[in-house]
């Protein structure tokens, strides 16, 4: 999914999504749909368009579902340096669910990112199919050089224990609220 508004510091990849169409032993499904491989610098193509078939086999069908952009920001270095440190590094594919009755199918991909804090976000909305394909060796280059010109690491800064405070009773500051520890309660004569 392309962005509005740019960010200073951006960058984009062209990245065609492969869905896998797979037939299912099952009384409520006759099939399953699950994303399995990227292109890099796919053509563009519309995920709600005529997708491309591009294998098949017995009881499977895998297809150019779409182009969707993969886009890198400044402030998501950290996610994609946990992504590559992982072995193998992965894309994330969230596919939406396409309700509308002129929709040419099931699902749809929507975004495609190498952050796994923002693949978490859209698996914790329970909306979305969310899952992981491996990263080519391509876009693994594109992602770390990108943190290499965008990286800033944060550095450390431990908190600092706030006193008790014993005539509060408590930690910090005296609420105004609560009587001061020892303090007479006036309905105790």
């Amino acid at each position: 999914m392309q962005s509005q508004a740019r960010v200073e510091g951006q960058q984009e990849l062209a990245l065609g999504v492969v869905l896998e169409r797979r037939k299912l032993d099952n009384p409520w499904h006759d099939h399953s749909w699950r994303p399995v491989a990227v292109i890099p610098g796919a053509a563009p193509s519309n995920p709600a368009g005529e997708w491309k078939l591009l294998r098949s086999g017995e009881d499977w069908q895998q297809f150019h579902a779409g182009t969707l952009t993969l886009e890198l920001y400044p402030g998501e270095t950290e996610g994609y340096r946990t992504n590559l440190s992982q072995e193998p590094p992965r894309l994330f594919v969230v596919l939406r669910s396409q309700d509308e009755a002129d929709s040419a199918h099931d699902f749809e991909p929507f975004l495609v990112t190498a952050c796994p804090y923002e693949a978490q976000d859209y698996l914790d909305s329970g909306d979305d199919i969310v899952e992981p394909v491996a990263m080519p060796e391509a876009v693994v280059a594109f992602v770390q050089a990108y943190i290499d010109r965008h990286h800033v690491d944060e550095p450390f800064h431990k908190r600092k224990r706030k006193r008790w405070n014993e005539r509060g009773g408590g930690i910090g500051r005296r609420s105004s609220a609560r009587p001061a520890a020892g303090a007479a309660d006036e309905s105790d004569g």
